[in-house]
């Protein structure tokens, strides 16, 4: 067996663990637990017991499929607390030979990451975009290499000290280590985009039941993320209120019907069967369903082209949206949203490539907690902090080229003091 990765998708909704072998780059899944989520509010912690007990039940049945004991996780955060920002460091290669070391790296990325965040903040990620040497743009591991003059173009994501800190202690109250918290949008874009959308230029919306998570990828690269308050829960919520239904109704008048279409003249003639919240049966017209429905839509995707306008990447992404995400899947959805904004939107499914019980995962619903695997194996800082941590423990145990040296040093000196 390999190295055993475990992902957890701590959402508004629901919680998910995903148990994963990884095995020469290979993802084979191996077991998942999923439990209703309780205790959060827009993806922010607000009753740590309830919010402990969904993720004990959905770590709980991820061992007892899988038949190993979760020790350490990649936990997803979102909420409207997080915020980003894009910058730049640049630090001078002074030494003789003027290679470029992990330290020099690591020298930059601390330059760059020195920006002004709120009192209450702290940072999440800070992601390498792109590596400059001497002027050489678009490098993405500089070690190794000869210059004078290294910079460096981040993303940075900080959030809410208070919001990581509950995460985190929600987890550590089970004795489980948290190895890193992920943006989820970030995790979601290795689930669901290719490599040619990413350096096109393409959003990704991952919308779930507390939450839409929005990011932009451009030359391969994350350019820029948002997390906005409102997904899939306010629709339930709007069709409940509408139809004086129950939630429980809402939620299934929802997941069932979708989004019928105010142009399909058939829609007015169209009933469908409802109960309402007095347990009576009545029908009505699937038009007065899409009057509830759309409104909301609009709202939610007017909010985020509003956001991806004011940054001016509104004409910088040419491969359009990738919907991912439960609410992803409410019929109709992609076919509304490229007809009111004139882009090309597509249903973003997890990869090909992924082993084990694939069966379970396939639906969108399941894209950030595969994603935090596939971040944990692919991204480029996960490697780099790797690599540092190695070439840490090398220097501090000896076992870099010069420790090979003293080591033959001293067994000489043994042998020949005979």
């Amino acid at each position: 067996m390999g190295e055993i990765i475990v992902g957890l998708d701590i959402g508004t909704t629901k919680v998910v663990a995903l148990v994963c072998n990884v095995e020469d780059g290979q993802i084979e899944i191996i077991g998942m637990g999923k439990a209703p989520s309780h205790g959060l509010e827009k993806g922010v912690v607000v009753d740590i017991g309830e919010t402990t007990a969904s993720i004990k039940r959905a770590i709980e049945e991820a061992e007892n499929m899988a038949d190993v004991k979760i020790e350490r996780v990649y936990a997803g955060i979102a909420g409207k607390h997080i915020q980003s920002i894009n910058n730049s460091g640049t630090v001078s290669i002074s030494r003789e030979n003027r290679i470029i070391t992990v330290e020099d790296v690591q020298r930059v990325l601390e330059t760059a990451q020195a920006v002004q965040i709120a009192p209450d903040s702290q940072l999440i990620h800070v992601i390498p975009r792109q590596y400059i040497v001497d002027g050489q743009e678009g490098i993405t591991d500089p070690v190794g290499m000869t210059g004078t003059r290294l910079e460096v173009d981040v993303h940075i994501v900080t959030g809410s000290i208070t919001a990581v800190h509950n995460i985190r202690r929600c987890v550590e109250n089970l004795g489980i280590a948290v190895e890193q918290i992920v943006l989820q949008p970030l995790a979601s874009s290795y689930a669901v985009l290719t490599e040619a959308e990413k350096e096109l230029g393409v959003v990704l919306m991952d919308i779930g039941g507390g939450t839409t998570d929005i990011a932009i990828f451009r030359d391969g690269d994350i350019w820029f993320s948002k997390i906005l308050p409102i997904a899939g829960e306010h629709i339930t919520n709007d069709i409940s209120v509408g139809l004086r239904v129950s939630y429980e109704e809402a939620e299934r008048i929802k997941i069932q019907e979708g989004l019928p279409r105010l142009t399909d003249e058939a829609a007015e003639e169209e009933r469908i069967e409802i109960t309402t919240i007095s347990e009576e049966k009545k029908l009505i017209s699937k038009r007065k369903l899409a009057k509830i429905i759309e409104p909301r839509l609009e709202e939610l995707f007017d909010l985020a082209m509003g956001e991806i306008e004011d940054v001016g990447y509104r004409d910088l992404i040419p491969a359009g949206i990738v919907l991912t995400g439960g609410t992803s899947l409410l019929k109709g959805l992609p076919e509304f949203v490229s007809e009111r904004y004139d882009i090309a939107v597509r249903r973003g499914r997890p990869p090909q490539g992924i082993h084990g019980l694939r069966d379970i995962v396939e639906s969108p619903i399941y894209s950030t907690v595969i994603g935090l695997v596939k971040y944990a194996v692919e991204s480029k800082e996960y490697r780099y902090r790797e690599r540092r941590r190695y070439w840490s423990a090398t220097r501090s145990s000896g076992r870099g080229l010069s420790g090979v040296f003293e080591r033959l040093l001293r067994w000489l000196n043994r042998f020949f003091r005979g």
